[in-house]
């Protein structure tokens, strides 16, 4: 339990019922415990890429202090050691932990398996977390932080932050006014993987880059099966191995599959099928490459009625630059989702169509009368922080974090993990039908049996597929001893 926010909570609290402002000294509050007029102590593990912009956000041009900076190769973290030359530098969240008392809450954006192990540590230890999309490397974990955050008592958000982007607020007025009616079918596409995806295995050894050392790798590959360093794994293409990543819909699903699933308030799905595109390097025998993600897929979710839309629900996901064609209700020379109708959502309801792009982003209605609706200028909904980068979407999460557990804040979060926990399972349900999918049964070439190509049904609250037991083990994952998410 966080004893540092818990005194903070309880200050806080007690300055309001007396109806007065009060300071109070270090001394009286415990050693390293900070008043809570003071700047919080911030980490970032994984302080490269998308890392940097997490960490450089939530300090908010100095609002916060950044006190530690985590990652296994300081040359892909090189800015962010640059930008913050005070920081503590590790190589080992482990270490980290270990070390470092004064943190207060940690940004963290690593390759998609070590999301759970991270954040679940962090949370132990009291410290609020920031956890970029997706949530978890799949089902079983995304549950676990779920509830891990409500049992130590932690503020948490997902980092897809067109959650914050006030598009989709706009969307979920135009629904709750009844514009388009009820929802029975929705389509989301993207143009990923725009990395290599349904290759062969790497095979061979590499050198390691010069500022990593085996140990670095083996931390960097944490709850990871153990393979030997590859390019075609670090820096950037580990998304399209199921080892790391979760392929496109791991790297999309969050930022385009939220909008549906805020707007109609979605929950666990009923079922679950797909398809997946196949590559051929010999005549009539289709790669056998279990190990990836593959080139393309196309995969339909269920879900049952809802308070919000009273229909059942088929959302149907295409990737590998697949996409939709145009319903006749929008003209032939609209493009659909983003400008170009490289990624994008429809919401196919009775009155009419509503589109967004990624990130919630040019939201429009097409209505079966011909009007087109699109968001006014300005509008921003209820949220505050939509002239910051990312839409607020990090300082969001810093105000909530100085407010506390349970706050008004914190329950004004958009991707808090109450919310971005059963999405993140909803996007990873894909994977699992992917994998079972992929995987061969029996035989070999051409012989190759697949009894995993069916429709998979899904006990949500019991997180279990029960018509085919052999798809349960991609639920969760095997950990490398010492890595296990407890």
């Amino acid at each position: 339990m966080n004893k540092k926010s818990n005194r903070r909570d309880f200050i806080k609290s007690g300055a309001l019922a007396a109806g007065s402002f009060m300071i109070v000294p270090r001394h009286v509050l415990g050693k390293g415990y900070k008043a809570p007029s003071d700047k919080l102590n911030l980490a970032s593990i994984g302080a490269g890429g998308k890392g940097y912009g997490d960490i450089v956000n939530a300090w908010n041009n100095g609002s916060e202090n950044v006190v530690a900076l985590c990652d296994v190769d300081l040359n892909q973290a090189r800015r962010a050691i640059d930008k913050f030359p005070k920081a503590k530098i590790y190589r080992d969240f482990r270490e980290l932990f270990d070390q470092q008392k004064d943190i207060d809450a940690v940004t963290i954006s690593t390759p998609d398996h070590n999301h759970g192990v991270a954040a679940m540590t962090a949370m132990q230890n009291g410290i609020h977390v920031y956890v970029q999309k997706p949530l978890t490397h799949n089902i079983y974990e995304a549950r676990m932080l779920t509830e891990g955050a409500r049992k130590y008592k932690v503020v948490s958000q997902m980092g897809n932050q067109g959650a914050s982007n006030p598009g989709q607020q706009q969307m979920i007025e135009w629904f709750k006014k009844g514009i388009i009616g009820n929802v029975k079918e929705v389509h989301i596409w993207t143009n990923r993987p725009v990395w290599p995806q349904g290759i062969p295995v790497p095979k061979g050894k590499h050198e390691l880059p010069e500022t990593m050392s085996s140990k670095n790798w083996d931390t960097w590959l944490g709850p990871a099966e153990y393979v030997d360093y590859d390019p075609l794994y670090h820096p950037f293409k580990w998304r399209g191995w199921w080892n790391f990543g979760t392929g496109a819909l791991g790297d999309m699903g969050c930022h385009l599959i939220d909008p549906p699933f805020r707007v109609l308030e979605l929950g666990y799905p009923t079922e679950v099928e797909c398809s997946v595109g196949q590559v051929f390097l010999q005549d009539w025998v289709a790669e056998y490459i279990p190990e990836g993600c593959p080139p393309s897929s196309h995969v339909q979710v269920k879900f049952p009625k809802t308070a919000a839309n009273d229909s059942e629900v088929k959302m149907i996901w295409s990737d590998g630059g697949i996409r939709p064609f145009h319903p006749d209700i929008i003209p032939a020379d609209h493009p659909i989702g983003d400008n170009d109708s490289a990624n994008g959502v429809m919401m196919m309801g009775e009155k009419g169509v509503m589109t967004c792009g990624t990130y919630g982003l040019i939201p429009k209605v097409y209505l079966n009368t011909g009007e087109i609706l699109e968001m006014p200028e300005g509008y921003t909904g209820d949220l505050k922080n939509t002239t910051l980068p990312e839409y607020g979407h990090q300082t969001s999460w810093v105000e909530a974090v100085k407010a506390g557990f349970n706050s008004k804040e914190h329950k004004s979060l958009t991707s808090s993990f109450d919310y971005s926990g059963p999405l993140t399972e909803t996007v990873i349900m894909g994977n699992l039908a992917i994998r079972s999918y992929q995987e061969s049964t029996g035989g070999e070439g051409r012989g190759r049996k697949f009894a995993g190509r069916k429709k998979l049904i899904w006990d949500g609250d019991n997180m279990k597929i029960t018509n085919y037991d052999e798809a349960n083990k991609f639920v969760g994952r095997q950990y490398r001893d010492g890595w296990k998410l407890i």
